[in-house]
């Protein structure tokens, strides 16, 4: 197995004795998370439904046989599993490099717990590697980059996307991550802005690092 899916596989086995008939699972969007979609679908524990943010991942355990609901008709899900572009050791993350941060955010702060997998490669010892995914308004993109250039950062539109929910992304450089907490409050303040992909109010509960040699977590 590679480095993913060792996580994968490390994770699922950390929570196989929690599945149950009433199990919820929140389920995160990416080439890790699709991993550990591959193991549910080999070992089909039971669970009431998933709520997940994507609409590729609901396709993926659907086709499993697992029911898609959403997540104002369920409430909150049991453990919420999903990947990060980059991981810290105060548990923070980035997310947004498959465009579906705002889905992952809500669903992570709604779930009792959020268990995030990755290969050693996402372990930094500060942010600012990978660019900050920010989903924004469609009108407000080009306000949005100009406060952000304020800011001191370096947006760049992600041209020819679209979120599930219809909107744009702009990727971020050169952002200051002295305090990540602040930089994701001071982002998500400007008007337009629908979310960005800093999970530092929301970290993760435990991250599960695999190098292919070994696998831990957080």
């Amino acid at each position: 197995m590679n480095p993913k899916e060792k996580a994968a596989q490390y994770a699922f086995e950390k929570i196989e004795n929690k599945f149950h008939k009433d199990f919820i699972l929140g389920i995160g969007t990416g080439s890790t998370t699709n991993c550990f979609i591959e193991i549910l679908k080999e070992k089909k524990p039971e669970m009431k439904c998933f709520v997940s943010s994507s609409s590729a991942s609901s396709d993926l355990l659907k086709d499993a046989g697992y029911i898609d609901a959403e997540l104002n008709d369920v409430g909150g899900p049991d453990i919420y599993v999903d990947g990060a572009d980059e991981v810290n050791s105060k548990f923070e993350l980035i997310k947004g490099g498959g465009g579906a941060l705002t889905r992952e955010k809500i669903i992570a702060s709604a779930s009792q717990k959020f268990i995030c997998i990755v290969d050693q490669t996402k372990v930094v010892d500060r942010f600012g590697k990978f660019p900050v995914a920010v989903e924004v308004i469609p009108m407000a993109r080009r306000y949005v980059s100009r406060q952000i250039v304020a800011m001191g950062g370096r947006p760049n539109y992600r041209i020819g996307f679209l979120t599930d929910n219809g909107n744009q992304i702009i990727d971020v450089l050169n952002l200051n991550f002295d305090v990540p907490f602040e930089t994701e409050g001071r982002i998500n303040k400007i008007p337009g802005v629908v979310e960005n992909g800093i999970f530092s109010a929301r970290k993760a509960d435990y991250i599960v690092i695999s190098d292919g040699a070994k696998t831990y977590e957080l």
